[in-house]
């Protein structure tokens, strides 16, 4: 089982209401605990340490998560700007370019909303 199936499972049983009921219940049972063990150093570094390695490796998780989906969404707006008439085709792949190269296109673009919002558009009219 590779990481990428791994971190799918995780994070699609950490995203559920269970999970969220299963550490909340670890929670109160931790703090219910506390009389037991007089609120010691070690009850609480308990609580501290297993929070602490669940927080690590969710970062990981997340991140995976999300590097994937930001793929997946970029491929799918590369081929609608690929497919769609009148499209700018210089648009696909934005997120390989050099941050100079993004502040051009932005500015470029910001100029088209400026003189949009000084026209009355046309229905289906389009600049550019």
């Amino acid at each position: 089982m590779g990481f990428t199936h791994l971190a799918k499972v995780a994070s699609r049983f950490t995203g559920r209401p269970l999970c969220f009921g299963l550490a909340l219940a670890v929670v109160l049972a931790w703090a219910i605990t506390g009389p037991l063990f007089g609120f010691s150093n070690t009850w609480q570094l308990v609580i501290n340490t297993g929070t602490t390695i669940i927080t690590f490796l969710m970062v990981f998780l997340i991140q995976c998560t999300q590097n994937r989906d930001t793929e997946a969404m970029q491929i799918k707006l590369d081929e609608l700007i690929r497919a769609t008439r009148g499209a700018h085709n210089k648009l696909l792949d934005l997120e390989e370019r050099e941050e100079g190269e993004l502040d051009e296109l932005r500015q470029e673009y910001e100029g088209m909303a400026t003189r949009a919002r000084q026209r009355r558009p046309k229905p289906g009219d389009r600049d550019g």
